[in-house]
């Protein structure tokens, strides 16, 4: 049995030697009667990384590499990396060291056993207050209409050559792995990990790219926001009609509908501010539309060293 591992690389100098030291130990000692091939993914980084991947390259011949011609994400480094993945099971793992190796026999025995996706999902992260703050509110609304999605979400994952195949096949511009993955339906098993602090160079996983990572879960993997927009505007519709009888009521009694200007601004107010974001929204929707029917490619490959 063949496993490719897939690596995108953006900035990390450093713990690249380190990650495929941890790799080669494992199949080197438990997984000795498996063949492995590495695939690194630079996604235009502009420190050593690269020359890193290549030197390692000299050493092993199961190391390939492919460059894109500037920095695409983390998503399209993915994405060609599982194109080029020959595999029969493909493991997506981070560079950063955060992602323990050591699970790697493990979720090889479960694919074994019939499980054709593998998931070591994070129970808890070694991040920051606010990260770990945010990470829950965001995979809480993604849990709203993706119910198999792991309470903490997950990148460290095995598939089979099949699941692979089918995910490939997939062809849209903005792709939400977690959910694509779990869409496709095959027989999963998890497995817990607490994942671990990033210990060589800095994460480049800033605040933007967990905010892109959201709204392409959220609007392409699911229907909530129209679903809320639509609740939105039936509760404020009904507020409206309670809200005009009371006016209408007052009047045939004789008093005053409101005091002054206030309700009226409020209203007004209120209904803009829902209706601007109710346009956002729907913009995002005919945004990514238009980005489908121009059907640019998610990256471009500068050079494949085989």
């Amino acid at each position: 049995m063949k496993v490719s591992f897939v690596i995108a690389v953006y900035h990390n100098e450093g713990a690249i030697s380190k990650t495929h030291e941890k790799i080669q130990s494992v199949f080197s000692n438990e997984l000795n009667n498996h063949e492995y091939e590495i695939v690194f993914v630079d996604d235009g980084s502009k420190d050593g990384s690269l020359k890193e991947i290549l030197s390692l390259k000299e050493l092993d011949p199961r190391i390939k590499a492919i460059t894109f011609t500037r920095n695409f994400g983390q998503m399209a480094a993915m994405l060609a990396g599982f194109k080029e993945a020959t595999g029969d099971a493909v493991i997506n793992i981070s560079a950063d060291l955060q992602d323990p190796v050591e699970l790697i026999p493990q979720m090889i025995e479960k694919w074994q056993e019939g499980s054709e996706i593998v998931i070591a999902h994070r129970t808890d992260r070694s991040d920051p207050l606010l990260a770990k703050i945010f990470s829950k509110i965001a995979y809480g609304v993604m849990r709203l209409s993706i119910p198999q999605m792991p309470s903490g979400g997950f990148d460290f994952v095995l598939m089979d050559r099949i699941v692979m195949d089918e995910f490939n096949a997939i062809d849209v511009r903005h792709r939400f792995f977690q959910g694509d993955l779990l869409w496709t339906g095959y027989r999963t098993s998890c497995i817990p990990y607490v994942r671990l602090e990033r210990t060589i160079g800095k994460s480049q996983y800033n605040f933007g790219k967990k905010l892109k990572n959201f709204l392409d879960a959220v609007l392409d993997a699911s229907y909530l926001p129209i679903r809320f927009i639509s609740l939105v505007g039936l509760i404020t519709s009904a507020f409206g009609i309670l809200y005009s009888l009371s006016i209408v009521v007052s009047w045939l009694a004789g008093g005053t509908p409101f005091q002054g200007w206030a309700p009226l601004m409020i209203a007004v107010l209120v209904v803009g501010g829902l209706i601007m974001v109710m346009l956002g929204v729907i913009g995002e929707y005919v945004w990514r539309i238009n980005e489908e029917i121009r059907k640019r490619p998610n990256y471009v490959i500068r050079e494949k060293f085989k």
